[in-house]
């Protein structure tokens, strides 16, 4: 019953970022889960290729890729807050935004995740490196959403071009709730940014493997 429960809030929540409660009789606590609903529109500069690609499994530190929601009180100090929780680690939310985006853009012509078994022309790897609230010093926290990139040639292995992509958005207060809103806007402007370059970069090394 519990597991059904969860589901049914996953669910929804497909359309926006909210959050439910999940109450249970073995719960002292309900506990609201938050769903990021990243839906980034393709941007006039976007180029369309003719390649495609297999994301792979993002990495992460061990405190990072989970789904508890964590926060920075002050510089060194790592905390989780309490009661709530993302529907997915951040490496599985950083994944589906990055590969929603290119398939909903319609500028490539395959992109799926290596678990498809799959073979594609470009392999995107990424190390999701923060994931967390920071108040770095201020009254609010900020949501901060660091992804370090590589995009690898399947036929070679090469790597084609490395980045790394940060983003910060302020929340509007400290509760929660708003918190989780800020994760929305930082990891939508971190995942255009990424597929930007991602879509540059393929573009201009695609004649090179001729």
């Amino acid at each position: 019953m519990k597991a059904l429960r969860i589901s049914l809030c996953v669910s929804l929540m497909a359309f926006a970022l909210a959050g439910c409660s999940i109450l249970g009789s073995e719960q002292r606590d309900p506990v609201t889960i938050y769903a990021p609903d990243i839906r980034v529109p393709a941007r006039a500069e976007w180029p369309t290729v003719g390649w495609s690609l297999v994301i792979a499994k993002p990495t992460a530190a061990r405190v990072v890729d989970s789904p508890r929601i964590s926060v920075r009180p002050t510089p060194g100090e790592l905390q989780v807050y309490r009661g709530v929780s993302w529907a997915q680690p951040a490496t599985e939310l950083v994944q589906d935004a990055v590969q929603r985006t290119l398939e909903d853009s319609g500028r490539i012509p395959a992109v799926a995740s290596a678990d498809a078994g799959i073979l594609g022309d470009y392999k995107l790897v990424m190390d999701v490196r923060r994931f967390e609230a920071d108040y770095a010093g201020a009254a609010v926290p900020s949501a901060v959403v660091e992804i370090s990139a590589k995009l690898v040639s399947s036929r070679d292995q090469r790597v084609v071009a490395s980045r790394t992509f940060l983003q910060q958005q302020p929340a509007t207060s400290v509760e929660v709730a708003q918190v989780a809103q800020a994760f929305d806007g930082a990891l939508s402007a971190a995942t255009a940014d990424l597929v930007g370059w991602l879509l540059v970069a393929g573009r201009d090394d695609a004649p090179l493997r001729r």
